[in-house]
């Protein structure tokens, strides 16, 4: 079959690779000129992990990755006030945790499915029409291509939901914050392998050192924190982050100023979006596209892999029809778990009240009695996900 996959992030090359080991003739479709660098840092493990192992992948994924120790929180005189040792994950889940920026993981899964499969950049979707023979997609340069299937894979803002399931308004569950990303070359101080995080209330801004002189920054605040609508542009991004950190104190102003020379900032809302179905007709969603969980949950990445896999793998077995109903059928409840589980989640990142910061510093600090550890990330973080067998 002849699969238009659109989105190239995570999700997609995934699914590309998957579908052309079955045999089948997938084409990434995306509307940046190149795959898209930067971001932030996913934690990555469970049943994303899963896949890329069988992907080959796990080895230039730690390379690539990061084996923090340590995350600490700070006041804002840069004094210790909670945290923990990182390694507990890693311990509890026997060493497939790993700290990774999220465009080297979508890198290596582009490398991954190298010139088997065409992909189209700079190119956008602009109308699907579908019959019982096939799907037209009509491209923003006026040329149209027909194809088998259709799949959306461009995460939140996905416009293959937009053009066949309805506007994103009607699926998409604002989570009342706003997150913000960007690098900085030879920023000091440097912590090595620390995840350091100050939060005020509302607000939350943190650093992470990388390799070649690259510090990761990243900012959570409540929407109550924001004077009108979402900033549109670079510029807007940069004005709205000085007028909401401005005043926040610890090293704020010294990284503001590594703001005004960024070239790129990543900004987004966190959202998830919950639909009734994730296929219609010849035209099936996955990652993002189908169900956010949130991207401070840290799990988005790895459940859209595992989405990618099933569906990839449902097909080689069955007609589009029942493949996207047994795809649906085994990661709906899973999803939808996650989701529940994220709703709060926000908000520990970035508590609303001074009560709130205090507590969450302090319950922080619980996570280095190993036995309450054990039990919080074998609850929380090891999942149940049994990926199935697929021959290709």
């Amino acid at each position: 079959m002849k699969v238009a996959i659109v989105g190239a992030g995570i999700a997609g090359p995934t699914l590309a690779y998957w579908l052309w080991r079955y045999g089948h003739e997938p084409t990434l479709i995306e509307k940046a000129p190149r795959l898209r660098t930067g971001g932030y840092v996913v934690d990555f493990w469970g049943g994303g992990y899963s896949v890329a192992e069988r992907m080959g992948l796990t080895a230039e994924l730690h390379e690539a990755g990061y084996a923090v120790e340590e995350v600490r929180l700070v006041d804002r005189h840069s004094r210790r006030v909670g945290g923990f040792s990182a390694d507990l994950f890693r311990r509890n889940l026997d060493g497939r945790f790993v700290s990774v920026p999220r465009g080297d993981l979508a890198a290596m899964i582009y490398r991954a499915i190298g010139d088997d499969v065409e992909t189209l950049f700079g190119t956008s979707v602009s109308a699907i029409t579908q019959d019982g023979a096939g799907v037209q997609v009509t491209l923003d340069d006026g040329q149209s291509r027909c194809f088998d299937l259709v799949v959306g894979a461009g995460g939140i803002h996905s416009p293959v939901r937009g053009l066949v399931f309805g506007p994103q308004s009607r699926f998409e569950t604002d989570l009342g914050y706003r997150v913000a990303a960007f690098e900085a070359d030879a920023y000091r101080p440097r912590d090595e392998l620390v995840y350091l995080a100050f939060s005020s209330p509302g607000r939350m801004i943190a650093r992470f050192t990388m390799r070649d002189e690259k510090t990761l920054f990243l900012f959570v605040f409540s929407t109550e924190h924001m004077n009108g609508p979402d900033p549109q542009g670079l510029p807007e991004v940069k004005a709205a982050l000085d007028r909401v950190f401005g005043d926040a104190g610890w090293e704020c102003p010294e990284i503001l100023r590594e703001l005004d020379d960024a070239s790129e900032v990543y900004f987004d809302r966190t959202s998830q979006i919950v639909m009734d179905h994730w296929s219609k007709g010849r035209v099936a969603l996955i990652g993002d596209a189908a169900a956010a969980v949130s991207l401070l949950a840290g799990e988005g990445a790895g459940l859209a892999m595992v989405q990618a896999y099933v569906l990839a793998g449902e097909l080689s077995r069955a007609d589009h029809p029942e493949a996207f109903r047994r795809y649906e059928r085994q990661l709906r409840p899973i999803v939808e778990s996650r989701q529940r589980s994220a709703r709060g989640f926000a908000s520990m990142f970035a508590p609303k009240t001074s009560l709130g910061v205090w507590t969450r510093n302090r319950a922080s600090k619980l996570l280095n009695i190993p036995q309450l550890a054990d039990w919080v990330i074998g609850r929380e973080f090891r999942d149940d996900i049994a990926l199935p067998a697929y021959v290709a």
